[in-house]
């Protein structure tokens, strides 16, 4: 059934099954699937059309609170829609599920605009023990479908939210231990006054048969206000006090990059470690959260950024160094010189921050280590957001290229395709402008790096700073070129003082690293 249920939403025109957790002890599986909109929602059709067939809430029984056999239906922004258009899917299966199915549905969270059933957990009150006597009272009467008890089926809550992380810290101790914890924590805490200490939090104690342990079970309902990493540690600090053992965690289905990397810039601080690779802090948050403890956490599968094709996104940067050169010697005018300086610019500052990695760690350079610390970051961040410059100069003309296109045929459609065309004229001299911006955030590193780092590595900084200023330049020409075509005089004004001021401390600046290095071999 399982497995049926993720066919039929791989099988979905547009949708991509990122990942199916099922538990044992809770009988519940989450599938965690992307798409357009409309894909979206056909997928959560179709998974619903197969539960359909397949679950009956008559013998389901489980750890997990629930209430029907599609419990809850989730539409959550992930990229490239707003939470709008997220409540407008869930709206759209809930009444197509209800018309077709003839089962009951409730909206929740962001597509609710009913404060006493805005929530989950107000909705699954009672679970699906109590639906039979809720469903058929006039405050409870569904958003869509019949008001009445199916009891094959139960409900389902559908709604648009924030990314949820569905978290579990494991504790060498009885359930009732694991819920007084989880009572400390959680945003409500005991009720009547007694809130507890974590906000965005929702918490209860279980024991896990197959793990032999109870757990402190969290939706954390935003990640930004509490992560997974200070759930942990409040979970463990309390652990403490009641004389237990804290054996990991547990994430369940996805979880964010941003929520990995906030766990790895926390034990950083936290045990002043210097780690800016994020594979690495991929690692570290994973060790320090004991996330391979019930099961082997794959960053690959687990991270949700890592589950969607990123090169997609970046068809340029993604591509081999060859097939990139190739491709720009070829007849086609994309890549071209914009992209082409923002790589070369990409490649200054990585040679930057080369000679630091070269020169941190080494005994020889012992003393050198609090510099390259300060002095390593920086490159990297700026190598880091030249990489994707390389495609955004390639795409900066589609909204222009798209303004041509438009209809113009009336006074008033040619001032929209005049407007537009402006627009996007200026957004094609904004990129190559903001490769200038971050190329001239290096200089003051490159030229303490030229006088603190390894001077074996010489004439890696040499190209360095000397790719650097001809990324810069390259990039210079790409915004006036197409600044000679927009007709906002202001504008033009206020990025040409800006354009040549960058420039001509590129060209200061390269000659001073230079110099500094010439000084120390001589």
């Amino acid at each position: 059934m399982i497995e049926a249920i993720a066919d039929s939403i791989r099988q979905t025109p547009g949708c991509t099954l990122l990942d199916v957790d099922p538990g044992k002890s809770t009988n519940r599986t989450v599938y965690t699937f992307v798409g357009s909109p409309a894909a979206v929602v056909e997928g959560a059709l179709n998974a619903a059309r197969v539960a359909h067939e397949r679950v009956d809430m008559t013998k389901q029984t489980g750890e997990h609170p629930r209430m029907g056999a599609m419990d809850v239906c989730p539409f959550v922004p992930v990229a490239n829609v707003t939470m709008d258009e997220c409540v407008d899917c869930a709206k759209e299966f809930g009444r197509r599920a209800a018309d077709e199915l003839d089962i009951p549905i409730f909206l929740y969270e962001e597509a609710s605009t009913t404060a006493y059933r805005k929530s989950l957990k107000q909705i699954r009150a009672g679970e699906y023990e109590a639906l039979k006597d809720r469903i058929v009272t006039p405050e409870w009467k569904p958003d869509f479908g019949p008001a009445k008890f199916v009891p094959r089926w139960g409900a389902t809550a559908t709604g648009a939210r924030f990314f949820l992380v569905a978290y579990n810290v494991n504790v060498l101790g009885t359930k009732e231990q694991a819920h007084r914890i989880a009572l400390n924590i959680r945003e409500q805490g005991r009720g009547e006054g007694q809130p507890g200490r974590l906000k965005a939090v929702k918490g209860i104690g279980w024991y896990v048969d197959e793990y032999n342990m109870a757990q402190v079970s969290m939706n954390l309902d935003n990640y930004t206000i509490t992560p997974p990493h200070i759930a942990f540690e409040e979970c463990a600090k309390d652990a403490r006090e009641l004389n237990l053992a804290v054996a990991g965690s547990e994430l369940v289905g996805l979880v964010p990059l941003e929520a990995m990397l906030m766990a790895a810039e926390y034990y950083i601080e936290k045990e002043k470690l210097f780690i800016i690779d994020e594979r690495q802090k991929i690692r570290l948050a994973t060790e320090r959260l004991g996330l391979n403890s019930v099961s082997p956490f794959i960053p690959e599968k687990r991270i949700i950024e890592y589950m969607i094709d990123e090169e997609s996104a970046e068809p340029l940067a993604s591509m081999s160094v060859r097939d990139f050169i190739e491709l720009t010697g070829a007849r086609t005018s994309a890549p071209g010189g914009g992209s082409a300086s923002a790589l070369i610019a990409g490649v200054g500052a990585a040679l930057g921050a080369m000679v630091g990695w070269m020169t941190y760690g080494k005994k020889k350079f012992e003393e050198q280590d609090a510099t390259m610390r300060r002095l390593i970051p920086p490159l990297d961040a700026a190598m880091r957001r030249l990489i994707p410059m390389i495609d955004a100069d390639t795409n900066a003309f589609n909204d222009y290229m798209d303004a041509l296109g438009l209809p113009k045929d009336t006074d008033e459609q040619k001032k929209q395709r005049t407007a537009a065309m402006q627009a996007g004229l200026k957004k094609a001299v904004d990129v190559p402008l903001t490769t200038m911006r971050i190329v001239d955030t290096c200089w003051e590193t490159m030229e303490e790096m030229a006088a603190e780092g390894n001077i074996n590595s010489k004439s890696d900084l040499e190209v360095g700073a000397k790719s650097l200023e001809t990324g810069c330049w390259g990039a210079y020409k790409n915004v006036m070129i197409n600044l000679g075509s927009i007709t906002d005089d202001d504008f033009k004004l206020r990025v040409t003082g800006e354009a040549e001021a960058i420039l001509a401390r590129a060209k200061e600046k390269c000659i001073s690293v230079l110099s500094i290095l010439d000084q120390r071999s001589s």
